[in-house]
């Protein structure tokens, strides 16, 4: 990889924009604008996957995700993410767990002979491993609440049964609660997100 000034090393960096509303107008969007700035000016590269700008089907059989082909509206996100060496995944907390159409995306995209393969004795081979991920997750109640009281169970979920087992690691999370709280609260949070595009972490 190139060097950059500081020393770090140039990243390829995927942002999945996970807000099933597509208008651009919320905090999900500003929180990936600000860390795209802050990796522009780091000098890594970038690319964007708006998951509610893809028309696309729900997966509705076991056959079909092993046998199935992706939707041709999501062959470019299989190659972004392929192309990247870290993903930025921002979505709102929504009844508890992440959007349905973000994770319709999941299923449709990390698919056996692209995300993992199937090997003898029925062994799965994580084909995208070497790649690291960020979660961020916005909430209105405190992120406290979330982690303790609901122990973070769709986060986790998330973690393990799908980024993990498809080979990405390691997967660090960022959980913004409490986000209609004060203006000032939401300021310090992008500058904190484009703190983390420019370390891309």
């Amino acid at each position: 990889m190139m060097e950059l000034a500081s020393g770090a090393s140039k990243r390829r960096i995927a942002i999945i924009q996970g807000h099933p509303d597509n208008t651009g107008e919320h905090y999900c969007h500003a929180l990936a604008a600000a860390y795209a700035e802050g990796a522009g000016v780091a000098g890594h590269e970038l690319r964007t996957i708006d998951v509610a700008s893809a028309a696309f089907d729900l997966l509705r059989s076991q056959a079909d995700w092993q046998g199935g082909t992706v939707p041709p509206e999501l062959k470019p996100a299989q190659e972004t993410i392929a192309w990247a060496d870290h993903l930025l995944i921002i979505y709102p907390l929504w009844l508890g767990t992440m959007p349905a159409l973000l994770k319709a995306f999941f299923e449709q995209v990390l698919r056996p002979g692209f995300a993992m393969d199937l090997e003898a004795g029925g062994r799965w081979r994580r084909r995208l491993e070497g790649k690291s991920a960020r979660i961020v997750v916005t909430m209105g109640m405190p992120a406290t609440v979330y982690r303790v009281w609901f122990r973070a169970h769709s986060l986790k979920s998330l973690e393990r049964n799908i980024l993990a087992f498809v080979g990405i690691k390691p997967v660090r999370a960022t959980l913004i609660g409490m986000v209609e709280q004060s203006d000032a609260r939401r300021r310090r949070w992008l500058a904190h997100l484009a703190a983390l595009g420019r370390d891309a972490r």
